[in-house]
């Protein structure tokens, strides 16, 4: 293999990826505003959600629990008629609508367990589950309250001191946009990879490498240097710029231990792309493919959910995978400030298995050319 062969085929890769607008659009996208959007709209975050009030029973027991819904967690309560509840509802107006019967005080002070409904737009799923929970600990507070005419301080035999690491505010903010990087770290780097070769086959410029004094070694070698060091440069600017500096994310690790993961990770998916690459016919195919191998990849490593909450099967199944190894390194890095010393494994498990997807990867594609 000629290194200045691998150099120039790897530029030819990359005067193709300028030319192609439409994934310098997806590049820039997936490490700024798609990162900024994963960072500030977390589904399973319940944040002024919309909530009515029908008043029916107009007392202080009524009028208290409307003024407990406060923001952040809910928007400032309307108060409406019950004709006007299923209308708003039904509009998408409200998504949380409690009706405070007539007589609720009198009842509930003469002991007879008066019922308040509360209506939810399930259609809102992630507001609806959260949000039922917050409302029925809101009411039984301030109805206890009430009745005990005291806001006394319940006390407790032993007092817990709780101390928030790493992320002392619990922002879920700061865990979306590093979960978003690396996504998109491993989604670009399966698309750049395989779209440059399935563009050769397309636009027939795969012959005329196949006259050159060139080996199928270092036109692999060439496209996974070339889109890997592209994935990595945004991807050490999207930390830099968005992650640090726009959404103000406090990371203690070292960014540079982080960049030798992301390179050991591309270096195992590049050669993934140019797998899928090489067994799909056509673009269409290859977006099938991609969405079969993305999809397991996210959800099961561990960056959506924790890897002990899955059956151990799959968390055994798993850890082929490099997103698994890549997932626990990024977060111990960016997030608990970890050293050499602690990912070592990690970086290890990267390197055996992007090397046996680089060989896997460059038989098929020595057969693909052939």
């Amino acid at each position: 293999m000629r290194l200045d062969n691998v150099f120039q085929l790897g530029i030819k890769e990359l005067r193709g990826l300028v030319r192609d607008p439409m994934l310098l659009v997806l590049i820039v996208y997936s490490f700024t505003l798609a990162v900024y959007a994963g960072a500030k709209a977390l589904p399973e975050t319940l944040n002024h959600a919309a909530i009515a009030i029908v008043d029916e029973d107009r007392s202080p027991v009524s009028t208290r629990i409307g003024m407990a819904f406060t923001p952040p967690y809910f928007s400032e309560p309307r108060l409406i008629s019950q004709y006007e509840m299923d209308r708003r509802m039904d509009a998408g107006l409200d998504t949380f609508a409690l009706d405070v019967p007539p007589d609720f005080q009198r009842d509930l002070l003469a002991r007879k367990s008066p019922t308040i409904q509360l209506n939810i737009d399930a259609t809102r799923i992630s507001q609806a589950f959260n949000g039922g929970g917050y409302i029925e600990q809101i009411v039984s507070a301030e109805i206890a309250e009430f009745l005990a005419r005291t806001r006394g301080v319940q006390t407790v035999p032993i007092e817990l001191a709780l101390r928030a690491r790493f992320n002392p505010e619990l922002k879920k903010s700061w865990f979306g946009a590093i979960d978003h990087v690396i996504t998109s770290i491993t989604m670009l780097s399966i698309i750049l990879t395989g779209a440059a070769l399935i563009r050769e086959r397309e636009h027939g410029t795969i012959e005329h490498l196949l006259v050159m004094p060139v080996t199928p070694l270092e036109i692999m070698v060439s496209k996974v240097w070339s889109m890997g060091a592209v994935v990595l440069i945004a991807s050490a600017l999207s930390i830099a710029v968005v992650v640090k500096g726009w959404l103000a994310v406090t990371i203690d690790g070292s960014l540079a231990l982080f960049l030798v993961g992301a390179a050991l990770q591309l270096f195992a998916t590049t050669s993934m792309g140019i797998f899928l690459a090489t067994v799909a016919g056509s673009m269409p195919q290859f977006g099938l493919l991609l969405i079969m191998i993305l999809l397991p990849l996210q959800t099961l490593s561990g960056s959506m959910t924790p890897r002990e909450s899955m059956p151990q099967f799959v968390q055994d199944i798993m850890l082929a995978a490099p997103n698994t190894h890549f997932v626990m390194l990024a977060q111990a890095i960016l997030f608990r400030g970890a050293g050499l010393e602690a990912v070592w494994p990690q970086l290890l498990a990267l390197a055996v298995i992007g090397s046996v997807f680089f060989v896997i990867a460059l038989r098929r594609f020595r057969a693909f050319l052939a």
